[in-house]
């Protein structure tokens, strides 16, 4: 297994955008559109996950000089379980050594039908190295638990650091850090 993280090219679009839809649900998604179009201002990172050349999932990433938000991580339905999303995590730290990763998962709600899904992922993302930091990320209806590595992120930093990627999106979409919310 050798993973590269590279710069998406047109002829991964289709496989990106199957694999973006299949595994984010519609309230957690950011519409394709806009997020490829932050992509091509600079705005943010598409970056395609390969192994041996061929496609094993993305990392998408908004980044400043100090943070890097892993916005998206998906793997390939057919290549989950094989160790690729930690070897994706990986190529994700090595890339952005030095800067504060974080990302936002969903909460761990006991009442939810994916709960050892959620406690899973939480897991995955712990072994990986990153730590719940004592905030949470509100993005439009939905409000995320933060992981990160490297130290805590603040409501002015990622304000800071989303206001270029957003754009106009913040006058119609809530994005922001809040006060941890326990549900567990």
């Amino acid at each position: 297994m050798s993973i590269t993280l590279e710069k998406f090219t047109k002829s991964d679009n289709k496989l990106l955008k199957k694999l973006y839809i299949s595994a984010f649900p519609i309230e957690e998604r950011c519409p394709y559109f806009i997020m490829m179009n932050r992509e091509k201002r600079g705005k943010s990172e598409m970056l395609v996950a390969r192994d041996k050349g061929e496609f094993i999932g993305f990392a998408y990433m908004v980044c400043d000089q100090k943070l890097a938000y892993l916005f998206y991580l998906a793997v390939d339905d057919s290549k989950r379980g094989q160790g690729y999303g930690t070897k994706i995590i990986e190529a994700v730290k090595k890339k952005y050594n030095g800067m504060r990763i974080f990302l936002a998962r969903e909460q761990l709600d006991k009442s939810a039908e994916n709960y050892a899904q959620r406690v899973s992922r939480r897991n995955f993302y712990i072994r990986c190295g990153f730590e719940d930091l004592p905030c949470c990320i509100k993005e439009g209806s939905v409000v995320y638990d933060v992981m990160g590595i490297g130290g805590i992120v603040t409501a002015e930093e990622y304000h800071k650091l989303i206001k270029p990627w957003a754009g106009f999106l913040l006058k119609i979409v809530d994005m922001r850090i809040i006060e941890k919310q326990v549900k567990e």
